[in-house]
């Protein structure tokens, strides 16, 4: 599930041979992403469901759930999804909605990560793969990298260190959760 730019979903397409999992679906809500251009361009199954079509958010988790359903994923991959899902889909999907976040949760939860990590002074920050929970970032800790952080560096130089680290991540934990090593019930 994307919204934005689209790479983490380009590091999970490139890397899905090398871990041995596959993309069904690319599900949006934001139908001028470039997500959702690269996802066409690779001949992945897209299906856009503009949130502001729908007068209510339980009206457009209810179409997100139709969809998801439909492609009957073993897992969703979170990657820069940017809404806040409502309690009955988190409960829907539960085990099996991950997301991908730019801190060593939990640290840092919501948005803005970089910036308040440079001046928390932290020395370590990085990115986290977790189990969606009802609590934004809260839930359970799935597998984490970090870097060593420069003080004289910049949110926008250590954000762009983070995301590479997601981009190594994101595709080595769903390959192992595609080999079974890696569930939560």
């Amino acid at each position: 599930m994307v919204s934005g730019r689209g790479s983490n979903l380009r590091a999970l397409q490139e890397q899905a041979p090398e871990y041995g999992y596959g993309i069904i679906g690319v599900v949006s809500n934001n139908p001028a992403a470039p997500a959702v251009d690269y996802a066409r361009a690779e001949g992945l199954a897209v299906h856009v469901i503009d949130h502001r079509l729908f007068a209510t958010r339980a009206a457009f988790e209810n179409a997100l759930v139709a969809t998801l359903d439909r492609l009957a994923p073993d897992v969703i991959a979170l990657a820069g999804f940017l809404r806040v899902l409502g309690t009955d889909f988190v409960d829907h999907y539960q085990g099996r909605l991950l997301n991908i976040h730019p801190s060593l949760l939990p640290a840092f939860p919501g948005l803005d990560t970089h910036r308040r990590a440079l001046a928390a002074g932290a020395r370590v920050h990085g990115a986290t793969v977790h189990l969606v929970t009802h609590a934004v970032d809260g839930g359970p800790i799935i597998a984490q990298a970090g870097l060593t952080v420069d003080p004289k560096e910049s949110a926008v130089a250590l954000g762009a260190r983070v995301l590479a680290l997601e981009h190594t991540l994101y595709p080595y934990v769903l390959g192992r959760w595609a080999r079974g090593e890696v569930a939560y019930h």
